[in-house]
C-alpha cells in the first residue's frame, strides 16, 4: 500500500510539472493566432494631465466614437463641422501637435500627440497620432463631411503674435549691440544664447502655426509629428 501510495504521488508531481511545457506551447499558439486576426477599429488613446482620466477614441465605419473618463459620446463623420490641426508645445514637450473637432451637440474634442507618464516625463505618441489624424481624416472624405479643415492659429491671433515676436526680437537685438558697445562680453554671450533659443523656438511655433485650409486628402505635414 505504501508502494502505490508513493507511486500515485510520482504520478501526481509528473502531472503538474508536464503541464507548464504545454501552457507555454499553447501561449505561443494563441499568440500567434491573435497575430493573424484581422485587425479591429483604429483607437488611439492618451492622457491629457497627470490627475486626469484617460482619453480614447475609436474610428467607426460611420463615426467616431470618444471616451473622457466617465463621459462618452459618438459623432457621425457627416456631422463634422469644422477640424483644426496645430502645432502646441509646452515646457515640458517641444514636440506636441493637437487636432480639435467641432460637431453639434457634442463638446469640443482634443486629441494630442502626448500622453502623461509621470509628473516629470510625457510621452510621445508620434506614429500612432499622426496614422489615427490621417485615417479620420480619410475617413471624413469618404463620408463628404461638410467640415471646414484649417491649419495653424486663428488669422488675427497668430499676426498679433508676430507683431510681438517681432517686437521682441528688435529689443533683443538692441541689447546685443548695447553690449558690444561697452565691451560687456560676459552679458552679451547670455543674451545672445537667450535670443538664439527664443527665436528658434517661437520662430518654429509661428512656422508650423500658420493659418491656412486644406483638403483631408492632403493633411499638411508642419502640423503633424513624423510617423
Amino acid at each position: 500500500m505504501a508502494w502505490a501510495a508513493a507511486n500515485c504521488q510520482r504520478r501526481k508531481i509528473a502531472c503538474v510539472t508536464g503541464p507548464r511545457h504545454n501552457d507555454a506551447m499553447t501561449s505561443d499558439i494563441v499568440t500567434s493566432g491573435i497575430a493573424d486576426e484581422p485587425p479591429g477599429d483604429p483607437t488611439y488613446a492618451f492622457k491629457a494631465s497627470l490627475i486626469g482620466s484617460m482619453c480614447q477614441f475609436t474610428l467607426k465605419p460611420d463615426a467616431l466614437e470618444w471616451q473622457v473618463g466617465g463621459r462618452s459620446g459618438r459623432i457621425r463623420y457627416d456631422t463634422i463641422r469644422a477640424v483644426r490641426l496645430t502645432y502646441r508645445p509646452v515646457t515640458m514637450q517641444s514636440h506636441r501637435f493637437i487636432t480639435e473637432i467641432w460637431s453639434p451637440g457634442n463638446p469640443k474634442i482634443q486629441i494630442v500627440s502626448v500622453s502623461w507618464r509621470s509628473i516629470m516625463e510625457q510621452q510621445r505618441l508620434d506614429a500612432a497620432y499622426a496614422a489615427f489624424i490621417i485615417e479620420l481624416h480619410r475617413r471624413l472624405a469618404a463620408a463628404s463631411a461638410p467640415a471646414r479643415f484649417s491649419t495653424g492659429l486663428p488669422f488675427a491671433t497668430y499676426w498679433a503674435g508676430v507683431v510681438i515676436f517681432g517686437a521682441v526680437l528688435v529689443a533683443t537685438g538692441g541689447l546685443l549691440v548695447r553690449a558690444m558697445n561697452f565691451d560687456q562680453w560676459a552679458p552679451m554671450v547670455v543674451v545672445a544664447i537667450f535670443f538664439l533659443v527664443f527665436a528658434y523656438q517661437l520662430g518654429t511655433y509661428f512656422y508650423r502655426n500658420r493659418p491656412g485650409r486644406y483638403r483631408p486628402d492632403a493633411v499638411p505635414g508642419d502640423v503633424l509629428p513624423k510617423a
